[in-house]
């Protein structure tokens, strides 16, 4: 079988050194062609020796923005974080190389043109993430689907009432009891924009509304697809992101993984509740977003990526984020985005309405 070239956008970060491992263990189904990162030159000097790809993007990463930047790349795994995503998903999709990305905000932001260019191209989009990765398992043999049912882990914070809430730092919030991510993952699954986030992905991924949030504080249940007769399929595995990337990878085929066995007599209980949407009110926004177009979804998605900043330099408190977000949506209403560019120059207003309201 000839080796699949790969490329990796974000390559120093959580899911580009996780894909990397992936590689490393099958070095006869992959190699990397691409690596690509904006700053961590030292890890990234440590890539480039350990793989020896054909191309290194570092720094300025305008190059990413363009579809002949991925002729030598089978397939393209995009792990940049926040909105900074956007314009290379386009570019990947514009090109020869298949999609697997990990960035969510893409596709909350520009998820229906995202699909028009996919489907015009040919392509689907493979999800990185372990939820959607476990729905799109879960439908391979069947899409007579009801409704998709997205497990989140509840973060650090779950049993914290409103008060306790009101006064976490953003060094609490970055200890995750069971991934580990980048700074601005980390604060969105404390406050559960990242669940909110996966909801829009998922409405784009699997053409559906019908999609709920279950709090699964052991993080095994990765996702569920119920059907129309109402029966349930699950997928579960160790939390462990080499497992959706790998699969996302080798898709449709499955490869050997050296992951830790799960044992279920040892886990013995798997528990499941209701999101609380007063105490976590970023999730409810998502929620309320979903029946609605790529132009609120990208107001949220910059204001979510510009609130969790002002966070992570304390500068406001766990629900100013909430707050910042209602706030811009309630200044932007009612808009259209055409293209890229108007992505681009409404994520712009955004902002520039978020730093003058503090300051």
């Amino acid at each position: 079988m000839k080796k699949l070239r790969v490329g990796i956008l974000g390559s120093t970060g959580s899911i580009g050194t996780q894909t990397l491992q992936v590689i490393a263990k099958h070095p006869d189904s992959f190699e990397v062609a691409l690596l690509s990162c904006k700053r961590n030159i030292k890890l990234l000097s440590n890539q480039i020796s350990q793989f020896n790809p054909s191309q290194v993007i570092h720094g300025d990463t305008t190059a990413l923005n363009y579809p002949e930047t991925y002729k030598d790349c089978d397939i393209v795994i995009n792990g940049i974080s926040g909105f900074a995503g956007l314009t290379p998903t386009i570019a990947v999709l514009q090109s020869d190389s298949r999609l697997a990305t990990a960035n969510k905000e893409s596709l909350v932001c520009f998820g229906t043109q995202l699909r028009k260019i996919a489907n015009e191209s040919g392509k689907t989009i493979f999800p990185v993430d372990s939820e959607h990765s476990a729905i799109l398992q879960c439908l391979e043999e069947s899409n007579e689907l009801n409704r998709l049912i997205l497990t989140a882990s509840g973060g650090p914070f779950k049993g914290f009432n409103r008060e306790q809430l009101s006064k976490v730092t953003s060094e609490d919030a970055i200890k995750h009891p069971t991934w580990k991510m980048g700074l601005k993952v980390t604060v969105d699954s404390s406050t559960l924009m990242n669940k909110g986030m996966e909801l829009i992905e998922a409405k784009h991924l699997f053409s559906t509304q019908k999609i709920d949030v279950l709090i699964h504080r052991e993080s095994i249940v990765h996702s569920l697809v119920e059907f129309k007769d109402r029966s349930i399929k699950a997928l579960l595995s160790n939390p462990d992101m080499t497992i959706p990337i790998q699969y996302a990878l080798s898709y449709p085929v499955r490869l050997e993984s050296d992951t830790k066995y799960l044992d279920l007599s040892e886990i013995g209980i798997l528990t499941f509740g209701k999101p609380d949407y007063e105490r976590f009110p970023c999730l409810n926004i998502a929620k309320n977003i979903l029946s609605k177009g790529d132009y609120e979804g990208t107001v949220m998605c910059v204001a979510d990526e510009v609130a969790v900043e002002h966070f992570l330099n304390n500068k406001i408190g766990f629900y100013d984020i909430s707050d910042i977000i209602y706030k811009s949506l309630e200044r932007f209403k009612d808009g259209y985005l055409s293209d890229v560019t108007d992505v681009l120059l409404l994520a712009t207003e955004v902002r520039h309405f978020i730093e003058d309201r503090n300051h």
